[in-house]
């Protein structure tokens, strides 16, 4: 261990821009294992390890990385699944840099972080390969346990359920489980075959999955709790938030979630608005976060002419990763910074022409060290385009099943729940987006596996 004097930092290998553009596969492979042992020997483990304490899950990073460098490789694989899901997703997709890797000690000195998500994605993979499998229990209890919605949150407790012999039904409204892991995030950031795997393995190891079937619409919410011992919701933040400006509503603007979604049912040959089109078009998102680079990226794929990011802040305050940030920049998308949309332009059809954008500039920070985003006044100017898309994050949506057997949610529409993650009915738990409002996989992540050792505890003691 300690190798990071002699060795350097590595990402693992990325396929050219001009090749990855032509197809939404991953644009990453998968560590070999003599790239992620030497990878792993650069830890330095720490006394107070900063990775552990910043990540959600609170994995067992050191742990893992050093039976990775002594190729202690089942009990690597023991570990990383033992407090992760879903740790070769997690790997894929977390941000690390503002995460464990962000924290790394060696990132702090200047050493630059140990690559620890494609570590995270090698050991499991590595394992599935030689025939591991997460472990279930063997002995199912009497109690079961029927969770809404199939993605990050609800994909967590029910594993962790099961592993507690508690029987689990899911019920998901798409007609394929995953929710955001499957319809929101792009296939070259995470092939989807990736996330079916692990619900084969939930079913497999007696989940039992009820897909196109809403809760409120197909079967009710009553009907659930007459015959479960506990329910858990996990529905995410489905509502798109709106810029409310002219001209927004016009032919050619799309709501982020929505492009996505569309373009993942075009890949799965599902039914899809063939309207939702941007090939040969000049493309303008706005929005500076992972679903903005996400819906950048889809467009070139999809052949736009064009595609511009318009954001409201500079590029160091960027809420998104910075590696996808690069992976947008390699593949050929132009970053405007500093500006705020106005109004979107439309010609005498309602279709799109331009938007209208304001400069902005950054106040002096406030006491949390934030900054505020002040328009510079008479700096109006114009951009030419085809389609917008509004990348600008995502509200709680409040079916109409909370209110009618009483849940409670807060002013902005996400569910009330305690320190256990119970809500204000009795056996009724909740977790994720639909909870905290719109955040990290990890998050939701670490949310369903607390709810399931309360679940767990309640129903078992």
């Amino acid at each position: 261990m300690q190798n990071f004097i002699k060795v350097e930092r590595i990402e693992p290998e990325k396929r050219g821009s001009n090749a990855r553009k032509k197809d939404f596969k991953e644009i990453y492979t998968v560590f070999k294992p003599l790239d992620a042992q030497i990878q792993a020997e650069r830890c330095v483990q720490c006394g107070d390890p900063g990775c552990h304490v910043a990540c959600p899950l609170h994995n067992f990073i050191p742990q893992w990385l050093k039976t990775t460098a002594n190729q202690d490789s089942k009990i690597a694989f023991e570990l990383s699944n033992e407090s992760n899901p879903f740790p070769e997703i997690t790997g894929r997709i977390c941000p690390q840099d503002r995460l464990c890797e962000g924290n790394c000690t060696l990132q702090l000195d200047g050493y630059g972080a140990i690559t620890i998500g494609s570590v995270e994605t090698f050991i499991s993979e590595n394992g599935f390969k030689k025939g591991w499998r997460p472990q279930f229990s063997d002995k199912m209890s009497d109690k079961k346990v029927a969770v809404i919605g199939s993605g990050p949150a609800g994909f967590s407790v029910a594993t962790y359920l099961l592993r507690h012999g508690i029987k689990v039904d899911m019920f998901e409204k798409n007609s394929r489980p995953g929710g955001l892991l499957t319809y929101g995030i792009p296939s070259f950031k995470l092939e989807k075959e990736v996330v079916f795997r692990r619900f084969q393995w939930l079913e497999e190891a007696g989940m039992k999955l009820f897909l196109e079937t809403e809760v409120g619409k197909d079967i009710s919410f009553e009907e659930l709790s007459e015959n479960y011992d506990a329910i858990f919701i996990g529905i995410g933040a489905e509502e798109s938030k709106r810029a409310n400006i002219p001209g927004e509503n016009g032919k050619g603007v799309y709501i982020a979630i929505d492009f996505l979604i569309n373009i993942q049912k075009k890949l799965f040959n599902e039914d899809y608005d063939k309207s939702m089109n941007v090939e040969k078009k000049k493309v303008v998102v706005i929005g500076g976060g992972d679903t903005a680079m996400d819906c950048i990226r889809t467009s070139l794929r999809e052949k736009a002419l064009s595609v511009q990011c318009l954001y409201r802040r500079d590029a160091h305050n960027m809420p998104g990763s910075k590696k996808e940030f690069n992976n947008a920049k390699e593949e050929g998308a132009e970053f405007i910074f500093n500006v705020s949309p106005k109004e979107v332009l439309l010609d005498d059809n309602g279709n799109v022409i331009g938007i209208v954008m304001l400069k902005t500039t950054l106040s002096s920070k406030d006491e949390s060290g934030r900054q505020r985003v002040e328009i510079v006044e008479g700096s109006e100017f114009r951009i030419d385009a085809d389609v917008i898309i509004f990348a600008l994050g995502f509200n709680n949506t409040k079916p109409e099943f909370l209110s009618q057997n009483g849940i409670e949610t807060d002013k902005w529409g996400g569910i009330v729940a305690d320190e256990n993650f119970q809500t204000s009915k009795p056996f009724i738990y909740t977790g994720g987006d639909c909870f905290r409002g719109s955040d990290l996989v990890v998050t939701a992540a670490s949310d369903g596996k607390k709810a399931a050792e309360s679940i767990a505890k309640k129903l078992l003691g």
